[in-house]
């Protein structure tokens, strides 16, 4: 019998995931204004509190959102580490990403400058994609 076994999610993907879904967004951005009762968290949202309360569960769960129950009411408010975290990863893939454009940009410009500026504006441009012999002088 085969034994496989299945990595636990890591905390960015549970992270992500939860933001897939509108209505946890919607939840993140109440919250993001400071902490909030699980009843004042449903009620611009068109669905039962139940349904509100399995939102909160994923949201927990993915480490977003932490809840404390004081009495009868469950006050939720956002947990910055994750979302740290989650910043930290968008960064380091939007400088990777910046640092490879500006690469391109580079190659562009000098290739562009190659051959770009032997011509004359007098004379017609050749087709795209064919180069043009240099004058001799």
């Amino acid at each position: 019998m085969l034994n496989y076994q299945v990595a636990a999610p890591a905390p960015l993907d549970l992270a992500f995931q939860a933001l897939a879904d509108p209505t946890r967004r919607v939840m993140v951005e109440r919250l993001s204004q400071g902490p909030a009762s699980v009843s004042e968290l449903a009620r611009p949202l068109d669905m039962t509190l139940s349904a509100v309360v399995q939102h909160l569960a994923v949201l927990e769960a993915s480490g977003l959102v932490r809840s404390q129950k004081i009495g009868r009411v469950r006050t939720c408010r956002i947990e910055p580490q994750t979302f740290t975290a989650a910043e930290r990863w968008l960064s380091e893939r939007r400088a990777s990403w910046e640092r490879r454009f500006d690469r391109l940009g580079a190659f562009l410009a000098e290739t562009e400058a190659e051959t770009g500026a032997d011509d004359d504006p007098a004379t017609p441009s050749a087709a795209p994609g064919v180069r043009r012999r240099r004058k001799k002088t």
